[in-house]
């Protein structure tokens, strides 16, 4: 495995936010937007470049100039995460050895999960969290097989990927996922801002 080029991130987060009520993306906790929160995930974990995928209607913040941090606008988020994910790799590819996937709505997704999967490289194109048996974001995959990413539709992100080609995934225990906020309720559950 060569280190001559970085890790990146794909951030998936253009969704349209039906069960929250309103755009999840501008939610803030502990100080920052959630998908504030996912970037500096992605920065504290040492990814670059990374592809944040947006609606189109948001606007990159300012404090964010680093040309590290791609702004992919999403003009189709009602087809689904894989829409997304397919943009985010795109912009990514060529640069990249692999990509984190990461999710927008995630304020509480440890940098150690993170640096599980990139430990685990090598043996496997794609590297998956595992808590309780069930695999889910983050998730590692080589740019050697970011085209399987073309095949993929509808609101499954690599989700799919990982059922079909269980061999080509090694999976990383973790000791939990990290909740997604879906709804003002799942933000109560987590504090709230």
């Amino acid at each position: 495995m060569s280190d001559d080029r970085s890790v990146g991130a794909v951030i998936l987060a253009a969704g349209s936010s039906r069960r929250y009520g309103s755009p999840k993306q501008l939610v803030v906790v502990d100080g920052m937007t959630l998908l504030e929160h996912a970037i500096e995930t992605a920065a504290v974990a040492g990814l670059a470049p990374v592809a944040a995928v947006v609606p189109v209607w948001l606007s990159r913040p300012a404090r964010y100039d680093d040309p590290r941090l791609r702004w992919i606008r999403n003009a189709f988020p009602e087809r689904g995460l894989s829409i997304s994910l397919r943009l985010g790799l795109d912009a990514l590819a060529g640069e990249v050895e692999a990509a984190v996937i990461l999710l927008g709505d995630q304020p509480r997704l440890a940098r150690e999960s993170i640096g599980g999967l990139l430990a685990a490289r090598g043996d496997r194109p794609v590297v998956a969290s595992r808590a309780n048996g069930v695999l889910a974001p983050p998730v590692l995959i080589e740019a050697s097989h970011f085209h399987l990413a073309a095949g993929l539709s509808g609101d499954v992100g690599l989700r799919q990927l990982l059922l079909d080609h269980p061999e080509l995934v090694r999976t990383v225990e973790v000791g939990g996922h990290p909740r997604d906020i879906d709804t003002p309720e799942d933000l109560d559950r987590l504090g709230g801002p």
